[in-house]
């Protein structure tokens, strides 16, 4: 963790738009959350943003995520296999004296959390959908739905979202995943812009890799 006094770093705080609704959130060091963003039981690493009117519940999001706007993460379910899939069903209270909300159905949205490794990229207005899993440093093109899990380091894109191609070549992301540098302290990821700008991948990886 940098030190608060050191001069190279911005306040870590939180960054949070006054217009934004959180409830149960947990946010890292460095995260912002900008205007009309809707988050509900959702964690989110270090140095991740998400931008505005994109809503997310039930989710964990790890660091250094840049989320576009418009997106949804853990998209609502409807209880299809009943009667109706109104929430009339499941949140009678809002109608009705008398009748309380499903905590069932509640439990069961709640067990299908979405995770979403370090270093994701998600396009503008992508949905997420329940129980997906997206590995470290994939991409998620505009308008995608994702209804499957994404593996580490590969683009995706389209409704249903399929596999466009791999971000790096397998040897590179393995590498990348070795060295974990989303975990490097504060100081070390300030050391290393440099040449996160002007090496390419294969000579940044020959000179940080330890």
């Amino acid at each position: 963790m940098a030190d608060p006094d050191d001069l190279r770093f911005q306040n870590p705080e939180p960054r949070i738009h006054p217009t934004a609704q959180l409830k149960g959130v947990k946010l890292g060091r460095f995260a912002e959350v900008s205007e009309r963003v809707i988050l509900r039981d959702v964690t989110m690493g270090d140095f991740s943003y998400i931008e505005r009117h994109s809503e997310g519940i039930y989710a964990d999001i790890g660091r250094f995520c840049s989320i576009a706007s418009n997106v949804r993460i853990n998209a609502l379910e409807h209880p299809m296999e009943r009667l109706t899939t109104h929430k009339v069903s499941y949140r009678p209270n809002e109608f009705f004296r008398y009748q309380g909300v499903d905590f069932g159905f509640r439990a069961r949205r709640q067990a299908k959390r979405v995770s979403i490794g370090h270093d994701v990229w998600i396009g503008h207005g992508a949905v997420i959908m329940p129980s997906i899993s997206i590995g470290h440093g994939a991409v998620i093109g505009a308008n995608a739905v994702v209804t499957k899990n994404v593996a580490p380091y590969t683009i995706v894109a389209g409704n249903p979202a399929r596999l466009i191609r791999p971000r790096f070549p397998a040897a590179i992301a393995e590498r990348l995943m070795a060295l974990a540098w989303w975990d490097w302290p504060a100081t070390t990821i300030f050391e290393a812009i440099p040449d996160i700008q002007s090496l390419g991948i294969e000579d940044f990886l020959a000179k940080w890799e330890r």
